[in-house]
């Protein structure tokens, strides 16, 4: 475990699991994109300020002192394809994202309906929708870069083990224009 106390505006702290920060709201915003930037599942806390749109994914209340934890999401805004590996389970996900915010359709044998219970925290990924036989089907995957890997369960049936692939996603280049193509990409 290294501890580094700094000057968050100088540090590096690209590589950190967890961030602790005591700042003013205006100053959590001029970070936030680069909280968004690291792995997904960092965990991030602050006390007493929020990071705007950027719900909290936990707060709490002590002694009439607030405190937020966010965890860092992975970007899956776009069209995903999923597939197993014997190519009998097919279908396609479009989903929108506002920071750990997700929804979306997924398009099965020809119909297109909406996602249901879909949820990401870090890079775990959650969903569900009726398939074309009238099934519920269960995704769980974790999300790694353009890829997600996972498993769809339906009752009574066996899991299938699925690979999603991106095929269209929001590249965030490096550079100055990076804070608004973040914000885009986050849906703010």
């Amino acid at each position: 475990m290294k501890i580094i106390q700094g000057d968050i505006f100088k540090e590096d702290f690209s590589k950190a699991t967890v961030v602790t920060m005591y700042l003013l709201p205006e100053l959590n915003l001029c970070v936030r994109h680069r909280i968004l930037a690291m792995t997904p599942g960092t965990r991030v806390t602050s006390h007493a300020f929020t990071m705007g749109e950027w719900e909290a994914d936990e707060s709490f209340e002590a002694e009439y002192r607030n405190a937020y934890l966010w965890i860092v999401p992975a970007r899956v805004g776009g069209s995903w394809n999923f597939r197993n590996g014997n190519g009998s389970v097919d279908f396609a996900v479009s989903l929108s994202q506002s920071f750990q915010k997700i929804g979306g359709e997924v398009t099965v044998g020809g119909r297109r309906q909406p996602l249901i219970g879909a949820s990401l925290q870090g890079d775990s990924i959650r969903f569900a929708f009726t398939d074309a036989k009238g099934m519920t089907q269960h995704f769980a995957g974790n999300v790694r870069g353009s890829t997600i890997i996972g498993s769809l369960r339906a009752s009574g049936v066996a899991d299938a083990e699925l690979t999603g692939t991106a095929q269209a996603r929001l590249r965030l280049p490096r550079g100055p224009k990076w804070p608004a193509v973040a914000a885009a990409s986050y849906g703010k």
